[in-house]
């Protein structure tokens, strides 16, 4: 934890301030207007609120994340979903079963049945908010008609409790309006124009690096770091738009009222452009030397990469606007980049290369209108029902059946024994589980941690509050409003997240927002012990369940990606068919695995060590970073092969002629390299004992044998560290010379061939380029997972 934790008391940048300056504001008009109502509204209104804590939880719940003006409308129709599917069977049960006759244990059950009905869907299939509303509803509905026993009225208690949400609703509904409404669309512009301005900064950045002729090395670290540091601001405006792309849809009814179009974000171009600029990077970062020799000889590139940066700028300017004048993408040019007429000599100058082949993608990613873009991109932001339902006996079978039943064992067991302890305040050991519902994995312990501690703030807070102004209401609603603001801070932490600090405005609010339930100190005594019962069960179920520890998972993930690397670079082929290939789907796999293995190395920094070995998180970042090249080598070795395998498919004769048969021979030689040591890589990753390893190692050193014997093996080398920096260059030489070859036997230099001929140059090394830059990436990984077994059997020696 303590590497973890940030400090949140040092002085925040001042859009950090705003942000929950507004947070708190409309938190704070949230919860006065439902303390308005239920501590000075009508006797009638009093009476049918008899629920005020889940009025208060209800727009904690839907306001607390950086809600907007769509996140709220959207709230009321899914807390109206949640409020049926909770009070319509409750009601049935209590009054088939009369809360009298319930006990301590069939509480538990009733509440354990209906959360398991509630969680049993797949994923995705029902909205979060409306599952944590629902399983609230239940654990009160439930819980308190058994405390009141024979004065529990079977139907009117669950409307009392629908009718308590239904304010906690309509309050965040009205905080989101006043004094202005708070609307996603703006936020969407807002940030888009930033993010804009950050990927052109960054892209002029780069183009200066190889433009200027007086550049030097050091000069061009330098900016190239500037340009990487540009990359953590544009994460987090990519993150903050994709974000607001579904309340931008429940908006949409009210821009249409008062006239205001809008037009869906081209995110997909953007993002097409952000990796674009990534394998620019890339190629800077492995350029040896300064300034670039190629520039001196062309100029006209020069004068492109200008064309493009116009471009680009002209193409993105409008963003989500309806339209792009046509004559603003007419005035681009369309011969871009045609003075690649010759296959490098040796690898050194690959990058070069490999930099002008990203910007002749990033020209033709931002070739085509805006308008376009928006109606291929509101296509796929809008909702896919008819899909859904046409598909209906596969989601039917694709239930989270173990999640569920360990939820509702977690929620029954937190139920009875916060009935045992306390049979009046037992439902507040059952309401924090249930509130806090994940659809996914969570660090238990600290989840539970940061829970039990923002509730005992909050509680502090609130009790402090009750003794300072003990015989003024009104201002201790007022005192509020720092709590909301400092709270705000705490869910944006590291240290507490957001589960954390809604515990800690819950358990302010709950205190200050009462009257008349005995003193405080008693009820937050209560609230605290409860609540650490509800977490405590929690706890006790998952570790029944027996969970993997994320950083079990974390090595699971890194053999399933390394897996999908060797499928990956099985599928590298030079005359393939066209279309779609396995390659993009095993791009496409890879990425997402690459993205599931980051969250669990996250989670595993932050998990409890016990009696485990330490997670290396060192090692496990070293290798995610390496991953993450890896997919954006593929995905340009990818484009690079579709071009190639376009122009040697086009007439049959081709595959007769030797030179491409050749070149082919060598890409799969250079193949056998890469995935031979993937494979063996992956061994290793997946082996779960030493003895296990050293015995690996041992059937190696017998092929090593057999090979000075001169036995044949299939490969000559089974790790790339074994080849060597010097070995693998002079593989990337001899794939160069054959490509050289191609060119000058398949195009001659009559005009009307020049432009093919430079976009084969151009694919062909850019492929070079990739295959050298994997197999150093691989070499990386070899180095890492070899840090990581010393570090896992730091009193064994082995040399692999």
């Amino acid at each position: 934890m303590a590497k973890s934790s940030s400090s949140v008391l040092c002085i925040p940048c001042p859009k950090l301030w705003q942000a929950c300056l507004a947070s708190a504001f409309r938190t704070a008009l949230a919860c006065t207007i439902v303390g308005c109502v239920t501590l000075f509204g009508p006797q009638k209104v009093q009476t049918l609120i008899t629920f005020p804590a889940f009025s208060y939880v209800s727009l904690i719940l839907i306001i607390i994340n950086d809600a907007t003006f769509g996140d709220t409308f959207r709230a009321c129709w899914l807390a109206l979903y949640a409020t049926i599917q909770a009070i319509g069977p409750a009601m049935l049960t209590l009054w088939a079963v009369h809360p009298a006759r319930l006990s301590n244990a069939t509480t538990a059950l009733a509440v354990g049945v209906a959360a398991f009905v509630v969680v049993l869907p797949f994923d995705g299939s029902t909205h979060l908010l409306a599952k944590r509303i629902s399983l609230g509803q239940i654990v009160l509905v439930y819980v308190i008609g058994y405390a009141n026993g024979v004065h529990t009225d079977p139907l009117m208690h669950p409307l009392r409790l629908a009718a308590s949400t239904a304010l906690g609703v309509i309050a965040s509904l009205l905080a989101l309006l006043l004094p202005y409404p708070r609307l996603a669309t703006f936020e969407v512009k807002r940030n888009y124009k930033q993010l804009r301005k950050n990927m052109l900064k960054r892209m002029q950045v780069l183009i200066k690096v190889i433009c200027e002729d007086d550049m030097n090395c050091a000069t061009a670290n330098a900016l190239v770091s500037n340009a990487k540091s540009l990359v953590t601001t544009q994460t987090k405006l990519f993150q903050a738009i994709m974000s607001r792309q579904d309340s931008i849809r429940w908006e949409t009814p009210l821009l249409k009222i008062f006239k205001l179009h809008y037009c869906w974000t081209p995110m997909k171009r953007l993002q097409q452009i952000d990796t674009n600029l990534r394998g620019m990077e890339l190629a800077l970062k492995t350029t040896n030397s300064f300034p670039i020799n190629l520039m001196s000889l062309n100029e006209d590139l020069k004068h492109d990469l200008t064309t493009l940066e116009e471009h680009v700028t002209l193409t993105t300017k409008h963003g989500p606007s309806l339209t792009v004048p046509e004559s603003t993408t007419k005035k681009a040019t369309t011969i871009f980049l045609q003075s690649f007429h010759t296959i490098p000599a040796t690898h050194q100058d690959l990058p070069t290369y490999f930099f002008f082949f990203c910007a002749k993608l990033l020209q033709n990613n931002t070739s085509f209108t805006t308008s376009s873009s928006c109606v291929r991109d509101k296509a796929q932001i809008s909702p896919n029902s008819k899909r859904k339902w046409a598909n209906w006996p596969r989601i039917m079978g694709n239930t989270n059946l173990v999640p569920a039943i360990k939820f509702s064992l977690s929620l029954g067991l937190a139920v009875f024994m916060g009935l045992t302890y306390s049979k009046e305040n037992g439902f507040w050991a059952g309401l924090p589980v249930a509130v806090s519902y994940v659809s996914g994995r969570e660090p238990t312990f600290r989840a539970a941690n940061v829970k039990a501690q923002g509730t005992v703030l909050g509680t502090v807070y609130g009790v402090l509050g009750c003794f300072v102004f003990e015989r003024f209401l009104p201002i201790r609603f007022v005192s509020l409003l720092p709590w909301f603001i400092f709270a705000s801070f705490l869910q944006r932490s590291r240290m507490y997240g957001p589960a954390g600090g809604i515990s800690a405005v819950i358990g302010a609010v709950l205190i200050l927002g009462r009257k008349n339930f005995g003193p405080p100190s008693e009820f937050a005594i209560a609230r605290i012990i409860e609540t650490f019962i509800g977490l405590s069960c929690s706890i006790l179920v998952d570790l029944i369940f027996m969970p993997k520890r994320a950083s079990t998972l974390a090595k699971v993930g890194l053999s399933q990606s390394l897996a999908i690397i060797g499928d990956s670079i099985g599928s590298l082929s030079l005359i393939g068919v066209t279309g779609k290939t396995d390659l993009e789907d095993n791009i496409r796999k890879l990425k997402m695995q690459v993205n599931e293995l980051r969250k669990f190395v996250v989670e595993a920094e932050i998990e409890p060590n016990f009696w485990f070995l330490s997670f290396h998180n060192e090692c496990f970042n070293k290798l995610l970073g390496s991953l993450s090249n890896l997919v954006d080598l593929l995905h340009f070795g990818d484009h690079a092969l579709k071009f190639l395998q376009q122009e040697f498919h086009k007439e049959d004769e081709t595959y007769e002629k030797e030179d491409v048969n050749m070149l082919q021979d060598e890409l799969e030689h250079i193949k056998e390299l890469i995935w031979s040591s993937i494979q063996h890589l992956e061994e290793i990753s997946r082996m779960e004992s030493i003895k296990i390893l050293e015995e690996e190692v041992e059937r190696k050193k017998k092929i090593s044998s057999d090979l000075e014997s001169g036995k044949s093996t299939k490969c000559d080398a089974w790790m790339l560290s074994i080849l060597g920096k010097e070995g693998i260059e002079n593989k990337i030489d001899c794939f160069l010379q054959r490509s050289t070859s191609v060119v000058e036997s398949l195009y001659d230099g009559s005009e009307n061939q020049k432009e093919l001929k430079s976009q084969i140059v151009m694919s062909l090394s850019a492929l070079g380029f990739c295959l050298k830059t994997i197999m150093q990436e691989v070499m990386e990984i070899e180095h890492s997972i070899k840090e990581l077994v010393r570090w896992n059997n730091p009193n064994s020696e082995i040399n692999l």
